[in-house]
C-alpha cells in the first residue's frame, strides 16, 4: 500500500449559532486517507463541510473530536505544516502589493533565500501566466488573476502536499485547461493533492479518487470507476413520427420527452428500457437511434444528493 500522506479518523466540528450558542454539527465522524502521489478529489454542495475539513487539517479551526495525521505527524505539527502547500476557496492577499511582492513573502515565511526565490518566483509565474502583471498592485488584478496568483503562491515552496480549495474558479476555459496541466504537472513530479471543485468534469478528468460528503458525512470514497458502476445507466432514443402519439404512450413511464434536431429525444433508465420500446412499438413512431449515456461522475452526484432530499425528484 502506498504511503499515507493525510489520516483523517472521525472528525467531529460543532459550531455555535445564535444568541442562545445552539450548537451545529458541521462534520459528522469524517475518515478518509490520502496517498502519496495520488490526486484526491473532495466534493460535495455548498455548506457539506468541504472547507471546514480543509481548514481543520490547517489548525485554522481546532477540531471537536477526531484526530488528523499529515505526513505522518500530528496535523499540529510545524514541520509538517512548512511541507504543505494551499490555496483557500476565496483567495484575499494585500490590494498593495504586486503579484511578484506576494510570492516573495510566502517564500520569506517559509524561511527561503531571495537568490532561489528570484528563479522560483519567474518559473511559478510563467506556469500561471502571469508573468506580464507581475508588477501590477493586486487591487487591479481580475478574479482570475487573483486565481493564478492564488495557486502560484501555493507552490512557493515546492511543496509535497499540496491543498486546493476550489481551484478552477474564476478562470476562463483556457485558465482551467492550463491549471488542469499545472496539476498534472504536480502529480508527476510524484506531489499529492487534494482538491475541492464544484467542476465535476474537472474532478473527473484529474482525479484517482474521490470522496462525497453531503451535510458533514462522507457517504462514497473511491476511485472514478469504481463509484461510476454505482450508477444506474441512462439511455436516450430519438424517435421521428407523432409527437402526441409518442407522449401518450410513454405517459404512465418515467421518461423525460423532449425534442431536438427535429427529433423526438426520450431519455429513461435502464430499468425501464424493454417497457419503453415495448410501447414505442405500438406506435406509428420510428426509431432512429437508441443508445446508453455516458456515466459520469455529477451523474453520480445528483443521485447521491436526490437520496438525500427526495424532494428534488419531483
Amino acid at each position: 500500500m502506498s504511503e499515507t500522506i493525510l489520516n483523517i479518523t472521525n472528525l467531529v466540528k460543532d459550531y455555535k449559532t445564535g444568541f442562545s450558542g445552539k450548537k451545529t454539527r458541521v462534520l459528522k465522524n469524517v475518515s478518509f486517507d490520502v496517498y502519496k502521489g495520488e490526486v484526491f478529489g473532495f466534493v460535495g454542495p455548498n455548506g457539506a463541510g468541504k472547507t471546514t475539513t480543509f481548514k481543520s487539517i490547517l489548525g485554522f479551526v481546532t477540531p471537536t473530536e477526531g484526530k488528523i495525521e499529515l505526513l505522518g505527524k500530528d496535523h499540529s505539527d510545524s514541520g509538517a505544516k512548512g511541507r504543505i502547500g494551499y490555496l483557500p476557496e476565496n483567495p484575499y492577499f494585500y490590494d498593495y502589493l504586486t503579484g511578484e511582492e506576494l510570492l516573495y513573502y510566502m517564500g520569506e515565511l517559509h524561511g527561503l533565500k531571495r537568490k532561489y526565490l528570484h528563479e522560483k518566483i519567474e518559473e511559478l509565474l510563467r506556469k500561471v501566466s502571469m508573468e506580464h502583471a507581475k508588477k501590477v498592485q493586486m487591487r487591479k488584478y481580475s478574479k482570475g488573476m487573483l486565481q493564478r496568483i492564488g495557486i502560484a503562491q501555493a507552490l512557493v515552496n515546492d511543496p509535497e502536499f499540496i491543498i486546493l480549495d476550489e481551484p478552477m474558479s474564476g478562470l476562463d476555459p483556457i485558465g482551467r485547461r492550463e491549471i488542469k496541466d499545472l496539476i498534472l504537472e504536480e502529480k508527476r513530479k510524484g506531489k499529492t493533492i487534494l482538491l475541492s471543485s464544484h467542476m465535476l468534469s474537472d474532478v473527473e478528468a484529474l482525479c484517482d479518487r474521490v470522496g462525497i460528503i453531503m451535510e458533514g458525512t462522507v457517504i462514497k470514497i473511491g476511485n472514478i470507476g469504481e463509484l461510476l458502476k454505482e450508477i444506474h445507466t441512462d439511455y436516450e432514443m430519438h424517435l421521428e413520427g407523432p409527437g402526441d402519439e409518442v407522449k401518450q404512450c410513454v405517459k404512465d413511464l418515467r421518461v423525460e420527452m423532449d425534442s431536438r434536431a427535429g427529433y423526438i429525444v426520450l431519455k429513461f433508465d435502464e430499468d425501464i428500457k424493454r417497457m419503453v420500446l415495448e410501447a414505442v412499438t405500438r406506435t406509428s413512431a420510428e426509431i432512429v437511434s437508441i443508445h446508453p449515456l455516458r456515466k459520469s461522475l455529477e451523474g453520480l452526484f445528483v443521485e447521491e444528493a436526490k437520496k438525500g432530499n427526495p424532494q428534488k425528484e419531483q
